[in-house]
């Protein structure tokens, strides 16, 4: 994204530790694929999907901009680690104690219910390719030990590589099949007008479209993620931009491929699909029907990739927030940035608690129907923290908390607003839906 503060230089703090490179280079680029690779999961294949099914390639446009407003959101909370040299957590407690009750009510309820849901993803294409090994539940046990024992034992620089490794393959399987089921490009252009469906519900899909391209805490955890990569100071603002860029192009491209698939192997045909993770594979199948065993494999291990990808990149980066917020609890006051650089957040007991209560506890649900009530809150939460995000960042940014030459410009006020106006009136459909008559 453009430079959203108004500035053409990188001026601020220049002192810091590390190397200070004055022009972004492709070689530094490596947070921006790790949050691109967590943030595109299985259940946005099957939006974008949906979306592609109902409505052919009406919606590309709420698509693209969905990227626009993620980059928007990553940006800000690359600037606010790289301007401060303090971690979003630091940021958010300064704002007053309702951050710190909502955050750990969040950690703990969203934790435990996105740990199951991650192993489940993650065990459907496995147990798809080799369907006479184990049942479902114990191929997530399986995918949940190996990203605990991935993260454990790894610190961020062998993360990235095999994120970045997951990614190629996303990236091949998804492009391979949006070339496979040869796109409409006429069509495909048309799409990028702003044009709503003629269908009742139009703007809510719309605009749940839109806020569902790569767009979770995983957006939070990218300042994490650029201090953890050694990018402690403004000498790293114009490289963070450039990888900011790359990821949510690359995100972009997985979502457009996947509605080009929807819009032409599935609308065309009159094919509707599942809305959970249960739909990719029913697309696996006529995958397979259509095009060959070759290409139905070739889908199934994408969609691992992609399942899998966002398991460990949560593992990783919410457990690097859970550890800088209990340290922030503690009344730690050292410089975070710097701490999560050296790797001392990775190897501490409070990143590895968090870790076991993702892999562990959750495995329970595996095994038994989800509770009822526990599943409502999740809902709730996730639906609030991407407001939440947005709205906080506005404050932050706009404060004197931030050093005045890296406050928010013009362009990121406008998108930052868009943004949080966005999620709020998702999370108030969101909230509104729940079946709160048998909650109680």
């Amino acid at each position: 994204m453009a430079d959203t503060t108004g500035n053409t230089q990188d001026i601020g703090a220049q002192d810091g530790p590390g190397p200070q490179p004055r022009k972004s280079s492709w070689r530094y680029i490596g947070p921006g694929i790790v949050v691109a690779a967590t943030g595109v999961g299985a259940g946005d294949l099957v939006a974008t999907l949906i979306a592609g099914s109902n409505f052919g390639y009406t919606l590309l446009w709420a698509a693209v901009v969905g990227c626009l407003v993620k980059i928007s959101l990553a940006e800000a909370c690359g600037r606010w680690h790289l301007a401060t040299g303090r971690t979003l957590f630091d940021g958010w407690a300064g704002l007053g104690r309702w951050t710190t009750w909502f955050f750990a009510v969040y950690a703990v309820i969203w934790g435990f219910v996105y740990g199951a849901a991650a192993m489940s993803s993650s065990a459907l294409p496995l147990q798809a390719l080799f369907p006479d090994v184990m049942d479902l539940e114990y191929w997530g046990i399986a995918c949940g030990l190996v990203g605990l024992v991935f993260v454990w034992f790894n610190k961020y620089a062998v993360f990235e590589k095999v994120m970045t490794v997951l990614v190629g393959v996303m990236f091949v399987v998804t492009v391979c099949l949006a070339v496979r089921v040869t796109p409409n490009l006429g069509d495909a252009f048309a799409g990028l007008l702003p044009v709503l469906p003629d269908e009742k519900d139009s703007v809510l899909n719309t605009l749940g479209l839109i806020g569902g391209v790569g767009g979770t805490i995983t957006l939070a955890a990218y300042g994490y993620w650029v201090n953890a990569k050694g990018w402690t100071n403004t000498g790293w603002m114009k490289v963070m931009r450039l990888d900011n860029r790359v990821a949510y192009i690359t995100t972009g491209i997985f979502v457009v491929a996947m509605l080009f698939v929807g819009a032409e192997l599935l609308h065309s045909a009159n094919i509707a699909i599942s809305s959970g993770d249960q739909g990719l594979i029913q697309l696996g199948d006529i995958l397979e029907d259509r095009y060959g065993s070759a290409t139905g494999t070739l889908f199934l291990i994408g969609f691992f990739a992609t399942s899998f990808t966002s398991l460990i990149g949560v593992w990783h980066g919410v457990s690097l927030m859970f550890a800088d917020f209990l340290a922030r609890q503690r009344g730690e006051r050292q410089a975070r940035a710097d701490e999560l650089a050296s790797g001392r957040r990775e190897r501490s007991w409070t990143f590895r608690a968090y870790l076991l209560w993702l892999t562990f506890p959750p495995m329970i649900l595996l095994f038994q129907d989800e509770p009822f009530r526990l599943i409502i809150l999740y809902g709730v939460l996730g639906a609030a923290f991407m407001p939440f995000l947005a709205l906080t960042l506005l404050w932050l940014l706009n404060s004197s908390r931030t050093p005045r030459e890296w406050r928010n410009g013009p362009l990121s006020n406008g998108m930052l607003t868009v943004g949080g106006l966005l999620f709020l009136v998702l999370a108030v459909k969101q909230i509104w839906d729940q079946p709160w008559s048998e909650f109680f």
